[in-house]
């Protein structure tokens, strides 16, 4: 299953990585930004910490305190994700000029050695 997974978020990554060769910062980060959640979860679930809360799901950034909590990464490891996170977020509410594409490609190349080193 995790090479299922893996396989799916290369892709993802690729994408992402096109669209910021032809200028595309803002959706490569929101594309980076939503493999890298997807991913948070799927940890979640192969270590077997809740995805959920009152029936509902989990916000990314509780989850990637849960899985700090849990013992599954550090918390320099858990800052670098909140930072990525806040990256993406800023991507998907238009807040374009509070980042550029260097942190873009930073973005890209953290969460696909991310991904290699906590495979889901």
């Amino acid at each position: 299953m995790e090479l299922v997974h893996a396989d799916t978020y290369r892709d993802y990554l690729e994408m992402a990585e096109g669209l910021l060769a032809k200028g595309y910062k803002d959706a490569a980060a929101v594309i980076t930004g939503t493999s890298l959640e997807v991913h948070v979860r799927a940890l979640c679930v192969k270590n077997n910490v809740t995805t959920t809360v009152a029936g509902k799901p989990k916000k990314a950034d509780t989850m990637n305190a849960d899985l700090k909590k849990a013992g599954v990464y550090d918390g320099l490891q858990q800052k670098e994700v909140t930072a990525w996170m806040d990256l993406r977020n800023k991507a998907a509410h238009g807040n374009y000029a509070d980042y550029d594409r260097d942190q873009v490609r930073r973005l890209i190349d953290g969460v696909e050695a991310f991904m290699r080193k906590y495979p889901a």
